[in-house]
């Protein structure tokens, strides 16, 4: 799939998309052999807010539900 592709795809679909590539890179041993420093740092401390309490964890379909409306928010402020 071509990027022009996934950019005519509607907001709802560009996500299901994206949610189901993550889904098979987080099954992928040798793409998690591949996360950069960066990342790792923010993994950890995010792990240390929840550790200490300073954050707490959402159910994923309410993580998704607000990811949602926060790209939606964004595209519709592009335009």
């Amino acid at each position: 799939m071509q990027t022009a592709e996934l950019v005519a795809m509607p907001l709802a679909d560009r996500l299901q998309a994206m949610e189901a590539l993550w889904d098979s890179l987080c099954r992928d041993t040798t793409a998690m052999q591949t996360i950069p420093a960066w990342h790792e740092e923010v993994l950890g401390e995010r792990l240390a807010a929840l550790e200490t309490g300073a954050d707490s964890p959402i159910p994923w379909e309410e993580a998704k539900i607000l990811i949602r409306q926060q790209a939606e928010r964004f595209v519709s402020q592009r335009k």
